[in-house]
């Protein structure tokens, strides 16, 4: 769920979602807080998938050079 504060005036002032922790009830979430959630996942899956193809690019330089 998105975090909320008040401003001077008790407003609620909505928070840019940061992180998601797996396995947290989504009931309470709104249609835009999930869809918040999904942008903020996707882009830790891509940053995941980076580091994995990266890793495995390495690993393979590294058979390559200690198979010659």
């Amino acid at each position: 769920m998105a975090m909320m504060d008040e401003d001077p005036f008790g407003t609620p002032v909505r928070k840019a979602v940061t992180a998601h922790e797996i396995g947290q009830p989504l009931e309470t979430l709104s249609v835009s807080e999930l869809e918040e959630r999904i942008v903020l996942l996707q882009g830790e899956i891509a940053r995941l998938e980076a580091v994995r193809d990266a890793k495995a690019a390495s690993k393979r330089a590294a058979d390559a050079f200690f198979k010659s």
